[in-house]
């Protein structure tokens, strides 16, 4: 006997009416004179009147909820940014009636100096060991507030207040601190039969002054931000690792952190952001002094603008540090993403 086998008809189109419902009769989809050759995709239906009404509604609701901060940072942020980009090409000082267009003569004014080296020199090691001592120091106290020790509440306060303080009385503080006759530092150096050096007056520790003092300032909103971040990692992870026998410097490397590494990737950018504006203290503790020792690029636009008025030369320098803070933020983005994508 020979079996026939007919090929199962395309899905799109009418099935053909079986055996017990009679040739010609057409299923939910079957084209019809009318409908042939039309898509078979069902038209999509219109919204209704109020749910047009509606969506208009809600997008007139968030335009004017966004609108006010969308314009803040417009007018405070942006503009003030692209300002100081068109200033950097002129040369004007408060007095004259308008800038003068001088091209790129403030940049290479700004780069042929001696100076401008020693100054980005300075921001390099000022911003570097800030930010690398605070997150150190933070991780550091942080696990040892997380292993809940005796006093941990009068701790976390005593850590986090040094960042609740202005810059101005940090700075002051330090400078108390830091005297080489009555100071914390005398004494501290008399315990191993050695004079306190001359901190904020010696172009050998000017620099080291104001970085241990904006370090400490800063250590507390780590810790604060680390010991929550340990908090929160998932128990099981270690319990799982304690029974594979990882203690330690191995449990720290191989999971705390990469865990914390979102974490310290966003410590890092707003570490080297905030040491890069840093200027209350500088202020206080040696001005940029002696001579260039503890200038930064912040003081340095300061310095030129307000002391020296000249704005040409401020402004090309304020670009270069924007340009600086524009690249290091990308990367440290770029290899945070990689990174995660690669733990993931």
């Amino acid at each position: 006997m020979t079996l026939a086998v007919r090929p199962h008809p395309d899905p799109g189109r009418s099935a053909p009416r079986g055996a017990d419902g009679g040739a010609g009769a057409a299923g939910p989809g079957a084209e019809t004179p009318g409908t042939r050759g039309a898509s078979s995709t069902p038209p999509r239906p219109r919204a209704s009147p109020q749910r047009r009404r509606r969506r208009r509604r809600d997008a007139m609701l968030f335009g004017a909820l966004i609108a006010p901060n969308l314009i803040a940072i417009i007018v405070f942020s942006y503009y003030p940014a692209l300002y100081n980009i068109g200033l950097s090409v002129m040369e004007w000082d408060f007095v004259a009636p308008s800038p003068e267009f001088v091209g790129l003569e403030n940049y290479v004014d700004l780069l042929t100096d001696p100076s401008f080296g020693q100054v980005l020199l300075n921001t390099l090691i000022f911003t570097g060991v800030s930010v690398v001592g605070s997150i150190v120091g933070g991780l550091l106290l942080g696990s040892l507030l997380a292993t809940k020790v005796p006093l941990t509440g009068f701790a976390q306060t005593m850590a986090f207040a040094p960042h609740m303080l202005p810059g101005a009385a940090v700075g002051i503080l330090w400078l108390f601190m830091f005297d080489p006759n009555y100071g914390l530092s005398r004494w501290a150096f008399s315990l191993v039969g050695a004079a306190s050096p001359d901190w904020t007056t010696t172009s050998d520790w000017s620099l080291w002054a104001i970085t241990i003092a904006y370090t400490w300032q800063r250590l507390g909103f780590v810790t604060v931000i680390c010991y929550t971040a340990i908090l929160d990692l998932p128990k099981d992870l270690y319990e799982a690792a304690a029974l594979d026998g990882a203690h330690g410097g191995k449990l720290l490397r191989h999971l705390t952190l990469p865990l914390l590494n979102p974490i310290i990737v966003f410590l890092s950018i707003t570490g080297i952001i905030s040491a890069a504006q840093a200027f209350d203290i500088i202020s206080i503790m040696t001005s940029g002094g002696p001579g260039v020792s503890s200038s930064t690029l912040s003081w340095m636009v300061y310095e030129e603008a307000f002391q020296k008025f000249d704005i040409g030369t401020a402004s090309a320098a304020a670009t270069v540090l924007l340009a600086i803070l524009l690249v290091i933020t990308y990367l440290q983005v770029r290899v945070g993403n990689r990174k995660a994508n690669d733990d993931s």
